[in-house]
């Protein structure tokens, strides 16, 4: 019985907990909205004390009890000296941050598995600089920096994701606790920031070279240069006198070659039913690792799975192309063995 009510309370704790965030972030929705670039000012600036300042807080309410037990004036002169430092230094926390401007650059695609990033512009409007600036997504720890001689800064942020697909970021913190660290002012800033995420690359071994050849495929063109005789062809100035058909020639018809290829299909194409019997997250993150490593290798590649092919190619603009197909490949449009 005591288990029962002890989950029963976890699970109402969490309850409540879950609602109250949803109402904070609604509540933030509305008095900061996205926007690819935000200036801090006292609609979302939040100023409390620290760890440290309510520590301060307690030495300062010793002091007064101290004071008045032995009416001691100079612990209440320093009582009270501390007491208009904790009320001074709010204006100065708050003042660090307000009027900072923060700018998205660029969120480059990544990969499942591994960390997003986000290239970040910290500019300041007027002359007062910004110290301790410390900005990050939780729970990374970010970094922090320093805006005081330059007009703006450009920083790198990283969170780990392990969905693939669009991927929209949370919401940035953005705290100070300068100048003495009794306070800390934040805010959470939402930079319109989404990521294009790709499978988490897993290898599944080597290159299916010529593996592939997929319904309505036409019969492909032999290689040349192989051993097999492929037929005759018009002569033309350089081929080789050994190649040169002199029978046909000597029969009186015109010069031709012989030509010889090989009769093997070298095309490669990353083909979904190679991989029939897996997960099709793991499909996805098996096509993923042949793609780089065919990019890697220079060999021309193709895709074929459900939905969509693409035609063989090579470069960065195919590769991005392949891999954008393979990160918004939904898993419901596939039915049978190999999902999950």
């Amino acid at each position: 019985m005591r288990t029962g009510s002890a989950s029963t309370f976890s699970d109402v704790s969490t309850g409540i907990a879950q609602r109250w965030r949803r109402r904070w972030m609604r509540w933030l929705d509305r008095r900061s909205p996205a926007a690819t670039s935000v200036t801090l000012n006292h609609r979302t600036l939040f100023v409390l004390p620290t760890r440290s300042g309510l520590a301060f807080m307690l030495v300062i309410f010793l002091l007064w009890l101290l004071g008045t037990n032995y009416e001691n004036n100079l612990v209440f002169a320093l009582a009270f000296l501390m007491v208009g430092l904790m009320v001074v230094l709010p204006v100065h926390t708050f003042a660090n941050l307000s009027g900072l401007k923060l700018r998205l650059v660029e969120a480059p695609v990544a990969f499942a598995g591994d960390f997003a990033r986000a290239r970040i512009v910290l500019e300041r409007r007027g002359r007062r600089g910004h110290e301790r600036v410390r900005i990050f997504w939780p729970p990374e720890e970010g970094i922090e920096t320093d805006l005081v001689t330059g007009r703006e800064n450009e920083v790198e942020i990283a969170l780990p994701v392990v969905q693939r697909g669009h991927v929209r970021a949370p919401r940035i913190r953005v705290e100070s606790t300068f100048p003495l660290g009794l306070y800390r002012c934040w805010s959470w800033v939402d930079l319109d920031c989404e990521w294009l995420v790709y499978p988490q690359p897993r290898s599944v071994g080597p290159l299916p070279v010529g593996a592939s050849v997929g319904e309505g495929d036409a019969p492909q063109p032999h290689i040349r240069g192989g051993e097999d005789f492929a037929g005759l062809k018009p002569y033309q100035p350089g081929d080789s006198l050994r190649h040169v058909a002199w029978k046909q020639y000597a029969g009186g018809r015109d010069l031709y070659s012989r030509e010889y290829a090989s009769g093997s299909d070298e095309r490669l194409w990353l083909d979904w039913d190679l991989l029939a019997g897996r997960d099709v997250e793991i499909r996805l993150s098996n096509l993923c690792a042949w793609v780089l490593e065919a990019e890697r290798a220079g060999i021309a590649y193709g895709l074929k799975m459900p939905g969509c092919t693409i035609k063989p190619g090579l470069g960065s603009t195919h590769q991005q192309q392949v891999l954008k197909a393979l990160a918004l490949f939904p898993v419901q449009s596939v039915r049978g063995g190999g999902e999950s």
